[in-house]
């Protein structure tokens, strides 16, 4: 077997004896880099440098630094209230866009609202409540241009299954109200939280093949609740899994359907499917999706009232309340046994709502190409719902098919929200006794079509293909929420990500490198089978950060591996091992277990006769080898600043021997 390498230049090539006769009998020996020796850092200054990065790493100072004192009093309201800032350059040709996108999402959200109010086992006024304050708050707060707030039906159904666990809705509205408006006040603290103290990275634990699962799971267990509209049956599970709520359907075929219902129901979810299918198709024709569901709750309103259908065992509304939010500042636990259980109900909710709009904003922030402050949304979002708890509403957050039509129908500005929350005060003072009429046959539409794309499979496919364990995660928060209940498939959603993120610290990869032909470039022989070893010599890459949590497997897995090695030598009568090198490039950190592991597997190199060579250590790295001694123990010599450089040492000295 032929083994050779380049000169730096690459201009070109010699094998290893001629190497090494280079090093014996020329004066021009071949230049080997040495790794440099990063100066100590001051400790304060390293663990304030630390800190920094890691909970402000955008520097939201650098706009206040040598500026008057009262630019940084614009500076900060600007920063606080982003309206202060782009509503300076506002024109009529942006409101014009604003104003379109604001009356489109109106006629969308309005039918939703009062359809996403029983998912949280909420009067219908409620929802619609939502969608007038906290667009308002977000409006001015927000730094999204294209999200739109409102009521969500994942957050919803959440919301509902929470708080019924705790307190009955059908026997104690008031407490359930309570109680709501409790949840909602901490989900609210909950996400300023987050956002104040830039605390963001939290929720990116939450995988999006866990999200991806979840949302579709919540998806299937809301059209499946809608069954009870859809079909007229009024004796309904209030349990959430498929098996409950099929047993409870199955059980009234014969005596608890309403044909009239199901005529009504099935009808117009087939137009609004139908109208879904348009916009889809052609994206210029999105305003027939968000019309089509004010148009159904329109017709159908019109044609139970002269027919007098509820009559007949049609399901309708009977009553929305009139008249904009009252005040529900006094009617939040803020004392009492419910105040634990307000708090825990918020947390999780919070978090929900939380992952749901910054992953919406975020999405249509890259769109349109501009910069996303998820640290300012997270305080907005916050400061929106404490409002809003305050101001009888229930948790809003980012609709992602509010926010599809707003982008869409040409927003510029989050002004369309303020025109949405208008209509919906309009609404609220003048039209909500139109809807007294309104079959609820027609919301279970309404919401089973807006689930619907909650139901991402091309995304599913997606994720088998590229990361198994990325689909158990996902399959295991969809069956979880399906066939168990919301709250579980979260917990499964969650328990995955968590146990995927342990996974991948407690066993990183490491690779075998060869040399690549005619180069100095060494890489993993299984990713390159042109690769080829180096006589006397295993090179091993560690592909992780060397902590407690991984240290004794990595020096486990050298060992396993050179073991391995000198087998397959033995058999194969080719010389033995005499340098162990282990290329560090990628591990960016380094710990005490992590140190102690190293010089673990040095003093069982040194049994074996095998000399330990390190390439590329990083910064830290290195500081923290010099810091420790271990530089000193295996000797400055044996740390290279490449595999190449490596080798070019070593293999003169195989020679020798």
């Amino acid at each position: 077997m032929s083994h050779r390498v380049t000169d730096e230049l690459g201009e070109k090539e010699m094998d290893i004896t001629t190497i090494s006769s280079s090093f014996h009998h020329s004066e021009n020996l071949p230049y080997v880099h040495k790794v440099g020796v990063p100066p100590k850092k001051d400790l304060l200054k390293e663990f304030t440098t630390t800190l920094k990065e890691t909970f402000l790493p955008d520097d939201p100072l650098r706009p206040f630094k040598d500026q008057p004192r009262s630019k940084k009093l614009v500076i900060g309201l600007q920063t606080i209230f982003p309206i202060l800032e782009w509503g300076r350059n506002y024109n009529l040709s942006k409101f014009k866009g604003d104003l379109v996108a604001g009356l489109t999402i109106a006629s969308l959200c309005i039918p939703q609202d009062i359809g996403y109010a029983s998912l949280a086992n909420l009067p219908s006024h409620y929802g619609l409540y939502s969608s007038f304050v906290p667009p308002l708050v977000y409006a001015v707060m927000g730094s999204s241009r294209d999200i739109a707030i409102g009521p969500v039906a994942v957050v919803s159904l959440l919301l509902g299954t929470l708080l019924r666990n705790e307190i009955d809705p059908t026997n104690n509205i008031d407490d359930y109200l309570r109680l709501a408006f409790t949840a909602t006040f901490f989900a609210g603290i909950t996400q300023f939280t987050l956002g104040f103290f830039r605390l963001g990275f939290l929720i990116e634990f939450l995988s999006h093949a866990a999200i991806v699962g979840f949302m579709a799971g919540a998806a299937i267990t809301i059209a499946l609740q809608q069954l009870k509209g859809l079909l007229g049956i009024k004796n309904f599970t209030k349990k959430t899994d498929i098996v409950s709520v099929m047993r409870s359907v199955w059980s009234t075929v014969h005596h608890g359907w309403n044909w009239q219902t199901m005529f009504i129901g099935i009808s117009f979810l087939a137009f609004l499917l139908f109208a879904k299918y348009i916009g889809k198709k052609n994206k210029k024709l999105f305003w027939v999706t968000a019309i089509a569901p004010l148009i159904s709750v329109i017709i159908s309103t019109f044609f139970v009232y002269i027919t007098h259908a509820e009559n007949q065992g049609v399901q309708i509304v009977q009553h929305i309340q009139k008249g904009i939010n009252p005040s529900s500042l006094d009617q939040i636990y803020f004392s009492g046994r419910y105040l634990v259980k307000g708090f825990k109900i918020g947390v999780v909710a919070g978090m929900i709502a939380l992952t749901e709009a910054v992953a919406i904003g975020r999405t249509f922030a890259a769109m349109k190409d501009y910069q996303l402050d998820g640290n300012k949304e997270m305080v907005a979002l916050g400061t929106m719902n404490i409002v809003g708890s305050m101001t009888s509403c229930y948790i809003a957050t980012g609709s992602f098919s509010r926010s599809a039509v707003n982008f869409m129908a040409g927003c510029n500005t989050a002004v369309s929200n303020i025109v949405m929350s208008c209509v919906v005060l309009l609404t609220l003072e003048l039209i909500t006794p139109l809807f007294k009429y309104t079959p609820n046959a027609i919301l279970a539409s309404i919401i089973i079509s807006a689930v619907i794309g909650l139901v991402d499979i091309d995304a599913m496919i997606l994720i088998w293909k590229i990361d198994k364990f990325d689909f158990i995660a996902c399959m295991g928060a969809f069956f979880g929420v399906v066939f168990a209940s919301v709250e579980i498939g979260l917990l499964i959603a969650v328990s995955i990500s968590f146990a995927k993120i342990l996974f991948q610290v407690t066993r990183p990869r490491t690779a075998i490198l060869g040399k690549l032909p005619r180069t100095t470039v060494y890489r993993n022989i299984q990713q390159y089978p042109d690769a080829t070893k180096v006589p006397g010599v295993l090179i091993v890459r560690v592909d992780s950060a060397i902590y407690f949590s991984n240290s004794n497997y990595i020096k486990e897995r050298i060992l396993r591996w050179l073991t391995d090695e000198e087998e397959l030598l033995k058999e194969n009568k080719q010389p033995r091992i005499q340098y162990l090198i282990v290329e560090m490039s990628p591990v960016t950190d380094i710990d005490t277990s992590g140190i102690h592991a190293l010089e673990e597997l040095y003093k069982s190199l040194q049994k074996r006769d095998v000399q330990l060579v390190l390439a590329n250590p990083g910064q830290v790295v290195m500081d923290k080898l010099h810091a420790s001694k271990f530089a000193t123990l295996i000797g400055e010599d044996k740390i290279f600043l490449t595999v190449g450089d490596a080798i070019l040492t070593c293999a003169p000295k195989m020679e020798e021997t």
